[in-house]
């Protein structure tokens, strides 16, 4: 069994932060990270307001710089996703499966989100096969193919513009009249070859059993449904917690766990 002060479950912005701070503190901080370091900034092609970046730095590549800095300050990185938390007394045992057992005096949770589905039929039944939640990941499947963004967001419209550059059949449809993202990302959304059909929303996505062929869309101020072709369909419809590790920590109502102003939460030991 590993002995650490600090277990930090989720290697993305938070939790690297969290084991910088950690290890500069003279504190032995494990990180455990089921996917790729970064999370989901990791796969988001530009980022240009990150401070002190007078260029676009891509979030891979940010990602990176983070995990080299906890781990230049001390934090050890196991690729590896913890199935178990269990409080004993004053410690924390946690079960990182191929990488063992984990002892720890206090653990910080930053498990961050997932893509919330967009809830439609066909969706599960073509995921993987033209639907999908990330743009860089797929995006370059799609090469001049017909492609639909579902979501009104910061990250439905960068995923839009990012899609735009490998494709100039690209549509995005919000469900509202006017996006939520920021003004200065719509502004190059609205000046880019990306169709926008506004107050309008997706009922179904059809295929031919193998691979995505239509959407079936809904105007809302005309009250009519059509079909349309497309070979994607990539929805950003905000996210879900990643808690279920934790059903005995206190949530709030949107299902995040909540914290105090100290981030700590209900169970004395763990913060978020």
């Amino acid at each position: 069994m590993t002995e650490v002060d600090i277990a930090v479950i989720g290697a993305g912005p938070a939790g690297l932060t969290a084991a910088a701070y950690g290890t500069r503190a003279n504190l032995s901080v494990a990180v455990f990270e089921g996917n790729v370091p970064g999370g989901q900034v990791a796969i988001i092609d530009e980022i240009e307001n990150y401070p002190g970046f007078d260029e676009p730095v891509t979030g891979y590549d940010l990602s990176v710089k983070f995990m080299n800095q906890a781990e230049r300050f001390g934090a050890k990185l196991f690729y590896s996703e913890v199935t178990k938390v269990q409080k004993e007394d004053k410690y924390f045992f946690l079960d990182a499966g191929s990488d063992g057992l984990f002892k720890a005096k206090a653990v910080i949770i930053a498990t961050g989100c997932a893509r919330r589905p967009l809830g439609v039929p066909g969706e599960e039944q073509y995921s993987g096969h033209g639907v999908s939640y990330c743009a860089t990941c797929d995006g370059p499947f799609f090469k001049n193919g017909r492609i639909l963004v579902v979501g009104g967001g910061d990250s439905a419209v960068q995923e839009a513009l990012y899609l735009s550059k490998l494709s100039d059949k690209v549509t995005i449809i919000h469900r509202r009249d006017e996006f939520r993202a920021q003004a200065a990302i719509v502004n190059r959304l609205l000046t880019s070859s990306v169709r926008v059909l506004l107050s309008t929303t997706l009922s179904e996505i059809k295929g031919d059993g193998k691979k995505v062929t239509s959407a079936v869309l809904n105007d809302l101020k005309k009250g009519v449904s059509y079909e349309e072709p497309f070979d994607a369909v990539f929805g950003f419809v905000g996210n879900l917690p990643r808690t279920g590790l934790f059903p005995e920590i206190a949530k709030n109502d949107a299902g995040f766990i909540a914290t105090d102003s100290g981030l700590a939460t209900s169970v004395p030991g763990i913060w978020a």
